[in-house]
């Protein structure tokens, strides 16, 4: 398979479906089994539920911008200009 503009758009698509599905169940799973997955980080590491919270605030943020910038931007950039 060549790699062609076509391949790009697909890849890029393809690559924010699956990003955007990973963020969202890891919001789902910190909403919905906070206090569950918080014991188990307790294990491991001496946390606050406040420094637990900003942590995986700050974290989620950071990965929706990253599949922003490298994925959902480049692949509207690509459509427009194909289009």
């Amino acid at each position: 398979m060549a790699f062609t503009l076509d391949v790009l758009l697909k890849w890029l698509g393809w690559c924010a479906v699956i990003n955007i599905g990973i963020l969202s169940v890891w919001f789902l799973a910190f909403a919905l089994m906070r206090d569950w997955i918080f014991r188990i980080h307790t294990r491991w590491f001496t946390l606050t539920h406040a420094d637990f919270d900003a942590i995986h605030y700050a974290m989620m943020a950071r990965f929706k911008l990253l599949v922003l910038l490298l994925n959902v931007v480049p692949y509207l950039a690509l459509r427009i200009v194909t289009s």
